[in-house]
Formats: structure tokens, sequence, C-alpha cells
């Protein structure tokens, strides 16, 4: 049975002969259309909300994709936390120029609040496990610098934890709690 609104809409003007203008509002073809509509609704909120939450992640690994530099075939264990503590820190001197541009005792600006938030949040999940690819092996390294910018093209990359201390543990794509 079709199920987004354009093949049911599609199915109904077939088995009618004509478009479906004049139907009456609790026909089972009216229904159809309306469950229909309300699929394809919650279906793109859903994929939505989805992509705006990967959204974080993609950026994330763009970051560090540009970082890499030509010549680079992986990176040693101590190079990994500097390059995250650059990741956090990217928006410091923005959030500077704010706070500068700030008159004295005006609360600060959305967008200075929201890059706060973002640094603080970071922070805390370096400090528990920063989830980031496994750059320390030249076959991610490669596979990154290959890759295409979507979520779904991440999915050969090997995954680690990274935390504050050094420490390093295997993860999953895509990103579940502290796996």
């Amino acid at each position: 049975m079709p199920k987004s609104f354009t093949k049911v809409q599609k199915h109904i003007n077939k088995k009618r002969g004509h478009a479906v203008d004049a139907m009456h509002e609790n026909s089972r073809d009216a229904k159809q259309l309306r469950r229909a509509g309300t699929r394809d609704d919650r279906v793109a909120r859903i994929s939505a909300t989805m992509a705006r939450n990967r959204q974080s992640y993609v950026d994330r690994i763009s970051y560090l994709q540009e970082s890499i530099s030509e010549g680079v075939t992986s990176l040693s264990e101590n190079e990994l936390p500097d390059l995250v503590a650059r990741y956090i820190n990217r928006s410091v001197p923005e959030i500077e120029q704010l706070q500068s541009e700030r008159r004295k005792g005006r609360p600060p600006s959305k967008r200075e609040e929201a890059l706060l938030q973002r640094t603080e949040a970071e922070n805390k999940e370096f400090k528990t496990g920063f989830w980031m690819p496994d750059l320390t092996e030249e076959d991610v390294v490669s596979a990154l610098k290959r890759w295409n910018g979507h979520w779904s093209g991440l999915s050969p990359l090997k995954f680690v934890r990274l935390t504050k201390e050094g420490g390093k543990q295997a993860s999953t794509f895509p990103p579940k709690g502290l796996s």
C-alpha cells in the first residue's frame, strides 16, 4: 500500500479517472490522503530534527578534516589532545570580542551565551571522552581526507573517545552515550 502523499494522490487519481478536487470529506480516499499527508509531515519533522542534532558532529569532523595538513599520514598520541583543545577554543576570540563590545552591567547577547554554552559542553565532553575519528591510524586519516562532508560518509571511519588526560577508548558510529 502506498504511503507517501504523492503516491496516494496518484493512486486515487488513477482509480477515479480524474483529479481529486471533488471528494467527500469523510470518504475512504480522503482519509487515506489525510493519513499520508500527516505521515509525510511527521517524517519531515523527524528527519529535520535528526539532521539538526547531527550537524554539530559533522561540523566537528569537517574542522578536523581541515586541520590535517596535506603531507600528514597520521597524528601521534600527544598531538590529539592539542587538536581537540584547538577545536574547543575556536570561538574564544569571538567571545572576547563580544564581551569587550558589551557595555558594563549589560547582560550577554544570545550569541555570546550560545558560544559559551557550546564551549562549556565541549569541555565537559572532553573530560569524559571526546568523540572523534582515530587520527593515529593512516587509513582513517586518508579516508577522512577523502570524506565528502555528508553524515553517511562517516560510517567507514574508526572512532574513539579521547579524554583530557590522554586516554583513548574505542567508540562506535553513530555516537551513543559514552560508547
